[in-house]
């Protein structure tokens, strides 16, 4: 059945991690609407937008495979992973090895 819709976003850490050479990131939104999910690296450069778009309140699982938006293989090392959802903006590390 469906899961609890929570009453803010929820973003779970990914796993697994350190991982190579994909993993996955579970969240939740409390309501339907705009969601981005995007990847950076430590200096704040985006390095792969994995959602951007209207999602339905719940869980949601995305995988990235290691690559950025031009579909090459990204460096090992930490990244961030930055939910923006209901109005709120979350984030967690994430280690890539290689």
């Amino acid at each position: 059945g469906r899961s609890r819709t929570p009453t803010r976003p929820i973003l779970a850490a990914n796993w697994p991690n350190p991982f190579n050479p994909s993993t996955s990131i579970a969240f939740s939104i409390p309501e339907n609407g705009p969601v981005a999910l995007r990847v950076y690296d430590l200096r704040g450069r985006l390095v792969a937008t994995l959602v951007d778009g209207t999602l339905e309140a719940g869980s949601h699982l995305v995988r990235w495979d290691g690559r950025n938006d031009a579909h090459r293989r990204v460096a090992s090392g930490v990244y961030l992973y930055r939910l923006c959802a209901a109005g709120e903006v979350h984030a967690r590390k994430m280690t890539l090895l290689k």
